[in-house]
């Protein structure tokens, strides 16, 4: 049995022992979280879709860490200005474990 997600602008497929890394959420590790933005879920009997979210269907996971990614280098030039700027970023996520898919 599979779910589709929505979180933080993003949809994921998961299922009952997924580990995934979403966009930061304001939980502390350790703490366990409730996913009610479900568009589909397929289980044995078959798909079923939303409108655009599933009224009796959750995912529950537990927060993992939350941490930043590894910093990517972002450079901005402009020719014949003699204009060039080097700046870093680094991306906030929360990573999770899912337990369980409530169908």
């Amino acid at each position: 049995m599979y779910a589709i997600i929505e979180t933080g602008g993003k949809q994921y497929k998961v299922e009952a022992g997924d580990t995934l890394f979403i966009e930061k959420l304001d939980v502390e590790p350790e703490q366990e979280i409730t996913f009610d933005k479900v568009v589909a879920v397929c289980t044995d009997a078959g798909i079923s879709l939303g409108t655009p979210y599933l009224d009796d269907v959750t995912v529950t996971a537990r927060v993992v860490k939350n941490g930043k990614a590894k910093k990517i280098t972002v450079m901005t030039y402009k020719p014949k200005k003699n204009e060039k700027r080097k700046m870093g970023h680094r991306q906030p996520y929360t990573k999770i474990e899912v337990t369980a898919v409530n169908a």
